[in-house]
């Protein structure tokens, strides 16, 4: 069945009433291609986003993201159908995996997640929607563009000498947030949203989990986590704007020609001393859970809880007892040796390198209630210098980026997309 024939047999299903008790907003509100998503669809994935970015579930908040949501939809059908055409497939067990690594980061109980989904009212489909789509498209890439991303010893000894120069100047620890722009008439659009989102995080949202469902960068994946650079290395106007941020803060809507950035300093270093992310730290942490669907009155009395728990909780020891002893149990995790730079979200990576020993955090949201971590030990590292190989893989993968974006504009560009009002 060709392509046109197809669409046309979607427009005139579309127009068909709805019947049979099905719900109104089963509704079509987006053709791609040979592809359709319904307002169901698009409702899941707005459930899925806010809980896990903790974007408060607002009718107001929903109305404004679920423009980018649907763009992101319309981009995974594009990828899936692009994998698809390639013949690259997604496997039962590396979605499984890939939900197991979630419960994991999430600190949920293992084989748990699908009821904390239906609690918190998100369809299954629409997580493991996005997650094959993720899968589907890192393979297309790698299979696809990584042959042609190639590094010269020349580049590689080039980057090598620029950052010895740069050994006695400050490098920063930045995530990042991009949301691209395929032509200027979508620049008030663009522009808004990241307002919108910098908004959001400034009042709770967590940077990691918005740049994972935002961004349109491959850093994503990472929560947008793009390493230590200098501000040379970013290039203006983004390097001005780090160059001009503290660890800690988070940057205005950046407009550069492909689009808007939002960064996040997580830290700041000299090259050639040491590296705060290889600080190694021994950790203690008590979760007290309250169920997905609590009144903020009854989040009020867990924190309440909390406060009053740890108050008197003066090493790691103590806290641990206090979550083995209370009834029901609280889960308690000990984690030894854990390196700094692999700590996420940054906002609680940089509250912890800022603890004491024996110090404890704020109470931290997670999905399912609230956490303490306290700070039992610290190792602070040796000074150190990136070696070649970590080199030629920064080089690789800035390449590897820029060809990736190109490859999404150009199916965008040759793809059908009807948007419905």
């Amino acid at each position: 069945m060709s392509r046109l024939l197809v669409c046309l047999l979607l427009l005139f299903l579309a127009a068909v009433p709805v019947r049979d008790g099905l719900a109104q907003e089963s509704r079509i509100v987006a053709v791609v291609n040979s592809d359709i998503i319904t307002a169901d669809d698009v409702a899941g994935r707005l459930a899925l986003v806010m809980r896990s970015s903790d974007i408060p579930d607002t009718p107001e908040n929903e109305q404004r993201l679920a423009p980018r949501i649907l763009r992101s939809m319309i981009d995974e059908k594009l990828q899936l159908q692009e994998a698809a055409r390639l013949n690259v497939t997604v496997s039962d067990q590396e979605i499984n995996d890939a939900l197991a690594g979630l419960e994991q980061r999430n600190s949920l109980p293992k084989g748990q997640l699908d009821q904390y989904l239906k609690q918190a009212g998100i369809p299954r489909a629409s997580l493991v929607s996005q997650i094959t789509a993720s899968l589907a498209w890192s393979k297309v890439i790698r299979n696809r563009l990584s042959q042609d991303v190639t590094v010269s010893d020349e580049e590689i000894n080039e980057s090598m000498a620029q950052i010895k120069d740069d050994a006695g100047k400050p490098q920063s620890h930045v995530a990042e947030i991009f949301l691209s722009m395929d032509n200027p008439s979508q620049d008030d659009e663009i522009q808004r949203l990241a307002t919108r989102l910098i908004d959001q995080i400034r009042h709770g949202a967590n940077f990691a989990a918005v740049a994972q469902q935002f961004s349109q960068s491959p850093s994503a994946a990472a929560g947008g986590d793009i390493g230590w650079l200098t501000p040379v290395q970013l290039g203006s106007p983004l390097g001005t704007a780090v160059e001009k941020m503290k660890p800690g803060e988070m940057s205005y809507p950046i407009r550069t020609p492909g689009g808007y950035y939002i960064l996040y300093v997580i830290d700041r270093r000299t090259p050639g001393a040491t590296s705060v992310d290889d600080t190694r730290l021994t950790l203690t942490q008590v979760s007290f859970i309250y169920p997905t669907t609590a009144s903020a009155a009854d989040r009020q009395r867990v924190l309440n809880e909390v406060q009053h728990a740890t108050a008197s909780a003066k090493s790691c020891g103590e806290l641990a007892k206090i979550g083995a002893d209370h009834a029901p149990p609280y889960p308690v995790k000990n984690a030894d040796n854990v390196r700094a730079g692999d700590l996420n979200p940054p906002e609680l990576r940089q509250q912890i390198l800022q603890l004491k020993v024996t110090e404890m955090t704020k109470p931290v949201p997670g999905p399912n209630g609230l956490a303490v971590i306290m700070l039992c030990a610290r190792q602070d590292p040796e000074g150190g210098l990136p070696s070649r190989d970590q080199v030629e893989n920064n080089l690789a993968r800035e390449r590897l980026d820029a060809l990736a974006r190109r490859y999404m504009r150009n199916l965008r560009r040759a793809a059908y997309i009807d948007v419905r009002g």
